[in-house]
């Protein structure tokens, strides 16, 4: 299990872009079509699949917001600020 990150070591780490809501750490990406969003959303499954950790991703027309929170240990934790990293580096490459 890992533990909760304290507000000052979220606030350290949180990755550019991502925000905090209550217990979740927030993105949403914008996209020229809804078909690059849902490329997006399966590339995103596949590194949660891999990492087993999975955040709630919802896909709008010309956006995808992504929301992280480790729900076993209830709050946010090193997990998911690695997978919103991962996401980052993928999304930038």
């Amino acid at each position: 299990m890992a533990d909760i990150l304290s507000d000052e070591e979220i606030e350290a780490q949180l990755p550019a872009e991502w925000t905090r809501d209550g217990d979740e750490i927030v993105r949403t990406y914008e996209f020229d079509d809804y078909l690059r969003g849902v490329n997006f959303a399966q590339m995103v499954g596949e590194i949660a699949e891999s990492q087993f950790h999975h955040p709630e991703i919802i896909i709008r027309y010309s956006e995808v917001e992504i929301r992280l929170t480790s729900h076993e240990e209830g709050g946010i934790t090193d997990d998911d600020i690695e997978m919103a990293e991962l996401i980052e580096s993928e999304r930038n490459a």
